[in-house]
């Protein structure tokens, strides 16, 4: 007859084989933190409004939109370009009723 506790250690040990195979065969995660240059077609495509290329030079020409230019060609940041995109946000009614709380305190 077998011995329970070798049937369990044999089941141990194949458990263990196997999650190290797993650990080893999993792909490392990719850095998202690189940014990304864009030119003026994939700011187009990535802004969620889909401007039009005439939009965006009226951005650059009102000085409204970080913009690095190289010569002629404009480049865009994506990162300068979510911080611009976030800087439209509106507060929500609790976040302002908690300024206008945080001012009157402060007063």
């Amino acid at each position: 007859m077998n011995n329970p506790f070798e049937a369990l250690e044999t089941r141990l040990h194949n458990i263990e084989a196997l999650l190290l195979d797993i650990k080893h065969s999993t792909p490392t995660p990719i850095e998202t933190n690189i940014d990304q240059w864009f030119d003026l077609v994939d700011l187009c495509n990535y802004h969620p409004d889909k401007p039009k290329p005439a939009t965006v030079y009226g951005w650059v020409f009102a000085g409204t939109i970080p913009v690095h230019k190289g010569g002629k060609k404009l480049r865009f940041l994506k990162s300068e370009i979510d911080e611009w995109l976030k800087q439209g946000r509106k507060m929500t009614i609790a976040e302002t009723s908690l300024k206008v709380e945080e001012y009157l305190k402060s007063k």
